[in-house]
């Protein structure tokens, strides 16, 4: 696991078009859940059992979890997921999940609050990847007639 900054490169893992039957779509969403209060309380451990607990629940939804790391008062996610997936609903999942999960597997996050609580209300997402806007324009130049 690095710690430090985190760099998405876009390549071809995260440029591949997925395709339903009436939509073609290659959507991206950076997450980043902070700690209650930023306490620094997240370790290598922690990290892991939250990297595939957010993994079952990203399949849950049909979703695919590319990338996920961290440090002591965070966690990043790279996530792929449909057109047709809700990303609150996703968020409000993978937070109470993760969680209830990490709360009930280790005993120190237990009793970090005083309350059953792991994450902060608040949460980052930001859309990454996709395809040039030139090629955007293009494609729906050709569209036309």
């Amino acid at each position: 696991m690095h710690h430090g900054h985190c760099t998405y490169y876009l390549n071809s893992r995260f440029t591949k078009i997925n395709k339903s039957r009436h939509s073609a779509y290659a959507l991206h969403v950076h997450l980043v859940f902070i700690t209650k209060y930023r306490k620094p309380i997240l370790g290598d451990l922690h990290h892991a059992s939250f990297g595939q607990c957010a993994a079952e629940v990203c399949r849950d939804f049909g979703a695919e979890l590319k990338e996920c790391d961290g440090e002591a008062d965070h966690v990043h996610m790279l996530i792929e997921y449909a057109p047709t997936v809700q990303l609150s609903v996703l968020v409000n999942s993978l937070k109470a999940v993760t969680s209830r999960r990490l709360r009930n597997e280790f005993l120190d996050l237990r009793g970090a609050y005083s309350k059953p609580v792991l994450w902060s209300r608040s949460y980052f997402a930001g859309s990454c990847g996709g395809a040039p806007l030139e090629v955007i324009k293009q494609y729906i130049q050709n569209q036309r007639g």
